[in-house]
């Protein structure tokens, strides 16, 4: 096994120009989520790195999902490498969108430049970089001349920005990620080239809609002003539901530290007249608020529910005219991958080896992938790890440390080397 892991390790630096160069060709391709653009054209640069390496190749479109259309197609693309078995399967699995460029940037956000041992543009650090260590971390083994007992697959899936429900959210759904065919997900997500994530916070999304009474402006006692009662929702909320929430506090090594505590953000507040973009003199008679409520893995969704419609209630008791509609929008249950889970310890093993130090456990305060591939794949042993700054994605100039890159290609290498078994 040592001289597998030299070979290995030897493979990761002979391509490490190769390495770079990939990642900075798919930061050239703007797979921008809204809309989803380009998606067919990564996935078929991801396929063509990874058929000549020896794995079997498919591209998979989730064409029955609602966000599929001939014009954005949502294309998947997934690669088997088989050994002798297929059991142990470890899966490694990045997302190919990314958010828009936005504003600020001070190089060509899509550009793939590489300059002062960093790879800039929007996606190199979340997480197109990640894509390019998982993809020349299976790559190394079959160039090291490694023969796997088990397998390994790699995938590139769309949307995660957005949910992942045409992405890793379909390949469990359709059953190619799954509970007794895949034993272990790695997610290479930029939460920093020494620390392993174990999971991730929950979300509770909803939609608070207000139903007023048009009237004049000049009459406004005549009406009843919809914005006026999102207004005490939102009063509800920041001097009694916040600070409540404030007080709990997890377990869990979540960063940074302040996200250790249950939260409630609100996320968007449209108001006016039904059906005007422009505003007439009316008292508004529509109005709503989205909020993001996150949620610590001691808590429960229907528990978070029941607070808010109990605070509607409230506010309903105490006005006999003002009226609510809740609106679920998307729900996430918190995940943690077991303490003592294979994976944790072969991933800290190979950090240790290749940095020289125990990596930190650490929790994402946000959601990624890991929450399809325990909630419908039902598969246990998953974490992300993977280059990258956590706090430079969806930043203007980001970037990722070339170093980091190759970093934890190794790292990935020797943990598929070690999860999978050799002869």
């Amino acid at each position: 096994m040592k001289d597998h892991r030299e070979a290995v390790l030897r493979r990761v630096d002979d391509t490490r120009d190769e390495i770079v160069d990939f990642a900075a060709e798919l930061v050239r391709i703007p797979t921008v989520n809204p809309p989803g653009e380009l998606y067919r054209e990564c996935a078929q640069a991801i396929g063509n790195k990874l058929g000549p390496c020896g794995f079997e190749v498919q591209y998979l479109t989730a064409e029955d999902r609602p966000e599929h259309t001939p014009e954005y197609p949502r294309m998947n693309v997934l690669g088997l490498q088989r050994g002798r078995s297929d059991h142990p399967l470890v899966h490694l699995n990045g997302h190919t969108d990314v958010v828009p460029a936005g504003q600020g940037w001070t190089v060509d956000p899509f550009g793939g430049l590489v300059r002062d041992g960093r790879l800039y543009g929007r996606g190199s650090t979340d997480m197109k970089a990640g894509i390019a260590a998982a993809v020349y971390a299976a790559a190394a083994l079959g160039r090291a001349g490694v023969q796997l007992e088990g397998s390994v697959e790699v995938s590139g899936t769309v949307d995660e920005e957005s949910g992942g429900f045409a992405g890793m959210a379909w390949l469990a759904e359709t059953k190619r990620i799954a509970r007794g065919r895949t034993d272990y997900v790695i997610i290479p997500e930029p939460l920093n080239v020494d620390r392993i994530c174990i999971g991730h916070r929950g979300v509770y999304w909803f939609k608070v809609s207000a139903q007023g009474k048009a009237a004049h402006g000049s009459m406004p006692f005549l009406g009843v002003s919809a914005i006026e009662q999102i207004g005490a929702v939102l009063e509800s909320v920041r001097n009694e539901l916040a600070p409540a929430l404030a007080e709990r506090t997890t377990e869990m090594p979540v960063v940074p530290p302040r996200a250790r505590r249950a939260s409630i953000n609100i996320n968007a507040i449209r108001g006016g007249q039904a059906g005007q973009d422009i505003q007439s003199p009316c008292v508004a008679d529509r109005c709503e608020a989205i909020f993001d409520r996150r949620l610590l893995v001691e808590e429960d969704i229907e528990q978070a529910r029941r607070e808010i419609i109990e605070l509607l209630d409230k506010l309903s008791r105490n006005n006999p005219n003002w009226h609510y509609e809740l609106t679920d929008l998307m729900t996430v249950h918190p995940v943690r991958t077991p303490d003592d889970s294979p994976l944790i310890a072969s991933l800290t093993r190979s950090i240790d080896q290749v940095l020289g130090r125990k990596p930190e456990l650490i929790a994402s305060p946000g959601t990624y992938d890991h929450k399809h591939v325990k909630g419908i794949a039902g598969v246990e042993h998953c974490v992300a790890y993977g280059p990258g700054i956590l706090e430079l994605a969806h930043q203007a100039d980001e970037y990722c440390l070339i170093e980091d890159l190759i970093h934890s290609t190794k790292v990935l290498a020797l943990t598929i080397l070690e999860l999978t078994g050799t002869r």
